[in-house]
């Protein structure tokens, strides 16, 4: 069982035709909503391609019985959810334009409540974006953890970076967030990437990076049609997480992460287009060959 703790959210994507500067405005030419929240993004993501996953979370009291707390029902994704009253869910604004440049607000809603949760004991469980202080309580209670900051970084203090990352076992961030953290901690990529046994660092459609035993490994992106960058990252991890945990190797996890990443750019919307483990398989090996069986389970 994959644990997930974090964001449940949903998201409002809007088109424009290029991101204003400041004290500038723009129209918008397309408004969706749909589902979101990077820890809900990632639990639909790992119930997808048919393993188990728990998502730790808070709502609003609007949540339950809804259509999206239907949804996951129907994925069979457990919920340990904390319900707010009096509070909506949180909520995403997510503005693309025609450059392919993104830009998002999110307001907390009911994820404030983060900071009063006790934290479960988990023994495998991914800390997505959520209340630093709720990561921190989760990683020291953790058998086996791994941490991605998302768009939260720009709250967490040093001292809550530097524990997460004496308690996780591995590293999700893209290249923007690696640069924050080092920032934040005032160390360099290189010392970041050394407190941790294996990182995974994102590059958008330049594809990722594995860090793992101090070697460097290049995963390449799987090119598609660019439809929607959202959720892209949540997907990577659903796709590295599920295989991790079924024995593959960590380079073939990232490989995996990657294609499954590939179906979530082709349509709008985080939860819109991923995969089963078929689909995902037959892509694998257009792009990266035949995919073997797994090891040992991890």
């Amino acid at each position: 069982m994959i644990a997930v703790a974090g964001h449940t959210a949903i998201d409002h994507i809007f088109r424009v035709p290029d991101l204003p500067d400041r004290h500038h405005s723009t129209f918008i030419v397309d408004h969706q909503v749909y589902y979101g929240g990077g820890a809900a993004n990632i639990a639909v993501g790992i119930a997808r391609l048919g393993e188990a996953c728990s998502l730790v979370s808070a709502v609003g009291d609007d949540f339950s019985g809804g259509d999206y707390d239907r949804w996951l029902d129907l994925l069979a994704v457990s919920k340990q959810l904390h319900v707010v009253e009096g509070a909506r869910t949180a909520t995403a604004y997510l503005f693309n334009d025609d450059s392919g440049d993104q830009m998002t607000f999110f307001e907390w809603g009911a994820s404030s409540a983060f900071a009063g949760m006790e934290a479960p004991a988990l023994n495998f469980v991914h800390m997505a974006t959520a209340d630093p202080e709720f990561n921190v309580r989760v990683a020291e209670k953790s058998t086996f953890a791994s941490f991605d900051p998302g768009q939260d970084l720009l709250r967490y203090s040093k001292e809550q970076l530097e524990t997460i990352l004496s308690n996780i076992d591995i590293l999700f961030a893209n290249q923007h967030e690696v640069q924050g953290m080092c920032t934040t901690l005032r160390v360099s990529a290189a010392d970041l990437i050394a407190r941790v046994p294996c990182a995974v660092v994102t590059m958008s459609g330049e594809g990722s990076v594995l860090h793992l035993d101090g070697a460097r490994h290049r995963i390449p992106a799987v090119p598609v049609p660019l439809a929607d960058p959202t959720g892209a990252g949540d997907a990577y991890r659903a796709g590295f997480l599920t295989a991790f945990v079924r024995g593959f190797d960590p380079k073939t996890a990232c490989m995996i992460g990657a294609v499954t990443a590939s179906f979530a750019v082709e349509r709008v919307g985080c939860q819109t287009n991923l995969p089963d483990w078929h689909r995902m398989r037959v892509r694998f090996e257009e792009h990266f060959g035949t995919l073997g069986e797994p090891g040992p389970t991890s």
